[in-house]
């Protein structure tokens, strides 16, 4: 069920809301402390926020999706977990494959669509707390496997309220997370039917490339034990 950024436009580049092509997304977190004049040497706590995305010229997802030419194409990680290998991005970046096998375990809330990963040193504003030059993020796209659940608007933003307030309490580094609650048309035997995803959007910052790759490593797994914590207090219940 999988698509990495990548796997789902043409070479990489998911569009924001925005229109970018770059896959960068300007995260919307609200800055802690004010202004861009950060030191460098200030830890922070791991930003965490989320949005919501149902407006006209705001990104949708198609579900399942695919290309014309068949590459890049949706996998099933949810139901065939060896797909993964299938997936450029899983395959070059472990973090991200550790990611995409934990979201999409048996006992996981969730199941995901598409995702990416890229380097860059564009530091939109809402960044520049972080007082580094780099960052690495990726974004993977993530839904409910139950067919009731999609469709619900309440579903979807009470996992995001929960995942966001976990989130809150995990140890400063620099790194942020950002998960936006947007629209999705499900295909559903002839019909499409129009219900709710969520992109999860991670990102680390750091002083090289290395750095911040690092650290949005670190924010990752973060995001994943928040997701998986979750899956197991829905199993007490």
């Amino acid at each position: 069920m999988q698509s990495l950024g990548k796997l789902l436009t043409a070479k990489g580049a998911k569009k924001s809301r925005k229109g970018r092509e770059e896959n960068p997304h300007p995260t919307q977190l609200a800055r802690k402390g004010g202004g861009s004049g950060v030191c460098p040497h200030v830890t922070l706590p791991m930003q965490a926020d989320y949005s919501v995305e149902l407006g006209r010229e705001d990104e949708t997802l198609e579900f399942p999706w695919a290309t014309p030419d068949g590459r890049p194409q949706y996998h099933d990680l949810k139901r065939n977990p060896e797909a993964i290998d299938e997936i450029e991005e899983a395959v070059h970046f472990p973090e991200l494959r550790e990611f995409l096998i934990g979201v999409n375990a048996a006992a996981s809330l969730l199941e995901t669509a598409k995702c990416d990963a890229w380097a860059s040193t564009e530091i939109h504003p809402e960044e520049e707390i972080f007082g580094q030059p780099w960052k690495f993020g990726s974004y993977v796209d993530c839904l409910f496997p139950e067919s009731s659940a999609r469709y619900s608007f309440a579903d979807h933003e009470d996992l995001i309220k929960r995942l966001v307030a976990l989130l809150h309490h995990v140890p400063d580094i620099p790194a942020s997370a950002e998960f936006l609650l947007r629209r999705c048309f499900y295909h559903e035997g002839d019909d499409l039917r129009e219900g709710f995803y969520l992109t999860c959007y991670v990102f680390g910052f750091g002083a090289d490339e290395a750095m911040a790759r690092q650290q949005w490593g670190i924010a990752l797994k973060l995001v994943g034990n928040a997701l998986a914590q979750l899956g197991r207090d829905a199993a007490r219940r």
